[in-house]
């Protein structure tokens, strides 16, 4: 009985001594902000005391990304590692399946004997994300923190802060932000709407002003909450043994930023606090900024590293600290995909310096239809500018088609005014920048090159991230020749996507059809016939992309009695996809009947219900204040 007293003792006391020995691990996100209004990153005008001290006694990330533009697919990386677009989780929100052995990586660090909780967001986009969500967390709701945790036991703790979100920030109604945002900040905490300068895509007038003075002001909040729980760990004396991560989920709530495939969508506020007692484990000393490239792929395989425990070989992000810290990279690669009831897709690399983003779908314009940003003011404010003529080249061209290819020089140019694409100064950086985001596309085996509605399929009985791998069903180099052609406008492009309407495999149909999209209509119309021929197509995707090109091109009947056919679908993402193309349509008229019963039946299927009012809301038969839940 001594014996075993003894091997008891030994065991509690090992146990303990491991538990002291690990990091509790804070981790803080705010929602929908980009580095241009914190403080540290430059801003004089923000009011972020309490980042901004946590940056200067931590280490501030210049080049830090999200892999993602909004918020489901980001996190969706954040918690699994793995990128959106090797998941088939890059579309917000979807609802696909993912390997069983792919876990939110807090179960790794259950396993080091961590107590994991998280307050309180979710959003993980995947298919059975409750039972994800309970192999993933002690607790997650919104009473979850260190607190219950067993005594001297490690904690890994996520709070998530919705102040600065978008809801905040633009689409809920001002006397709602006024309640809930401004009125909560004691007044000399408060932003006037002087007291900032306006990003210059954004008219500089009064109504604009307004609304942005909310971005502010609901910083200034998230910042104060910040301060309280920082206050609430050093009360409970675990200030001095805990890491510190404050990061946002994605780039700025507002138009331009968040769902879009730029630096504005992409790159996010991330620090790094360590106290005294852990500062062995940063590798970047006393500096306290970083210009080191970092996504949250990045995240999962450092915390799993830094607690001790075997990292799974689905795993490919680097480990940022400790004795296992890989080698710094040249290079991220990252991704936009659909937002709500708004498609899209681009493919993004960037060195930090330079942003080259590969725009596939052009023909939605940056501030394109998604139901949740048309019912916010500021979207409506500037609508009403673009129509009166009050805007200028920079600021009206989020609203007309975009380029195939951007390259931004974000030293130079922070705000993205100046597409260097064509500058003959830059033709070797974007031959170089195009070549490797051609290369890890195929390598990586990107699987958002099938439309939702095979991914849904796939997901029935496998997961898109095992099917990517099977390369005779997914010859991906063959679909990527007619992909990598889509948004280039001129005769040569157009005559191969025609040629490619006739191939027998039915994803370089689809992706020759979503080419000529973008292609002019004078270009297209002595073609016609051609594309009519087309509409036999057996495959929805395509049939509906080509039907949308020929009725705006000439009306045909038998287009208009197709697309109508498919907006009525069962199937939600073909019947998604055939309203999106309508929105953009210059003939409209004749589908009002079809579009005002999609919105009368209220569909369960949020996307198809936001986009038929953004249908109708074009034509001014929907008041874009319609609802903001």
């Amino acid at each position: 009985m001594k014996f075993f007293r003894v091997i008891v003792i030994c065991a509690l006391f090992i146990s303990f001594t491991s538990f002291a020995q690990q990091p509790n691990i804070l981790w803080i996100t705010i929602e929908d902000t980009s580095p241009q209004f914190i403080g540290s990153y430059g801003n004089e005008n923000a009011s972020t005391p309490v980042m901004d001290k946590f940056t200067k006694e931590g280490v501030q990330f210049t080049n830090a990304f999200s892999t993602g533009t909004v918020c489901s697919p980001s996190r969706t990386a954040i918690i699994t590692g793995v990128k959106t677009y090797e998941l088939g989780t890059g579309n917000h929100r979807s609802n696909f399946s993912i390997p069983s052995a792919i876990k939110g990586f807090p179960y790794y660090l259950k396993q080091a004997g961590y107590y994991v909780t998280n307050n309180s967001k979710t959003d993980y986009n995947v298919a059975h994300e409750k039972a994800f969500i309970a192999e993933a967390w002690d607790e997650s709701s919104g009473k979850a923190g260190w607190w219950n945790r067993g005594e001297e036991q490690p904690f890994f703790a996520v709070f998530n802060y919705n102040e600065s979100h978008q809801s905040r920030t633009m689409t809920n109604p001002y006397d709602w932000y006024v309640e809930e945002v401004r009125d909560k900040l004691p007044e000399e905490d408060r932003i006037g709407e002087s007291e900032f300068e306006m990003p210059p895509f954004y008219r500089d007038s009064p109504a604009m002003r307004k609304q942005m003075a909310r971005v502010y002001n609901s910083l200034k909040l998230t910042d104060n909450r910040i301060g309280e729980l920082i206050a609430r760990l050093e009360k409970d004396d675990l200030l001095d043994e805990t890491i510190i991560f404050i990061f946002a989920d994605h780039g700025e709530g507002m138009p331009r930023g968040k769902t879009n495939g730029i630096n504005f969508g992409y790159r996010v506020p991330f620090t790094i606090w360590f106290p005294p007692k852990y500062k062995h484990l940063s590798p970047w000393g006393k500096a306290s900024s970083t210009d080191e490239l970092i996504s949250f792929e990045d995240l999962a395989p450092t915390l799993i590293s830094l607690v001790g425990e075997e990292m799974p070989e689905y795993l490919k992000g680097r480990i940022l600290l400790g004795v296992d810290r890989d080698a710094e990279v040249d290079q991220l690669f990252i991704s936009s995909d659909r937002s709500d009831n708004g498609i899209d897709m681009v493919r993004t690399v960037t060195d930090g310096r330079y942003v080259y983003s590969r725009n596939y779908m052009p023909f939605m314009p940056e501030a394109r239809y998604i139901r949740y940003m048309e019912i916010g003011e500021i979207k409506q404010v500037m609508g009403r500018d673009y129509e009166n003529g009050d805007l200028d080249p920079l600021q009206r061209s989020l609203f007309e088609p975009r380029a195939p290819e951007v390259l931004y020089d974000i030293e130079s140019d922070l705000w993205e005014t100046n597409n260097l694409i064509d500058d003959p100064e830059y033709r070797e950086k974007v031959e170089k920048m195009r070549a490797a985001l051609d290369r890890h596309i195929i390598e990586q085996k990107d699987v958002l090159y099938l439309p939702e509605y095979e991914l849904e399929k796939i997901s029935v009985s496998s997961t898109p991230y095992e099917f990517r791998q099977e390369s005779s069903r997914y010859p991906l180099d063959e679909i990527y020749r007619v992909a990598k052609l889509a948004g280039f406008r001129n005769e040569a492009v157009m005559l191969q996507q025609l040629e490619y309407l006739k191939s027998e495999n039915e994803l370089v149909r689809y992706w020759a059809a979503i080419g000529l999209r973008s292609q002019e209509k004078e270009l297209l119309l002595p073609y016609a016939d051609r594309l009519e021929a087309s509409l036999d197509d057996n495959y929805p995707p395509s049939t509906i992309t080509i039907a949308a090109i020929l009725h705006d091109l000439n009306q045909s009947q038998k287009a208009e009695r197709l697309l109508k056919k498919y907006v009525l679908s069962s199937d939600k993402h073909l019947a998604l996809m055939t309203i999106n193309y309508l929105i953009y349509s210059d003939h409209k008229s004749s589908f009002i009947e079809v579009i005002e019963k999609v919105y009368a039946r209220e569909t369960d299927d949020y996307n198809t219900s936001a986009a038929s009012k953004d249908f109708l809301g074009s034509l001014g038969l929907v008041p874009n204040n319609f609802d903001y839940k």
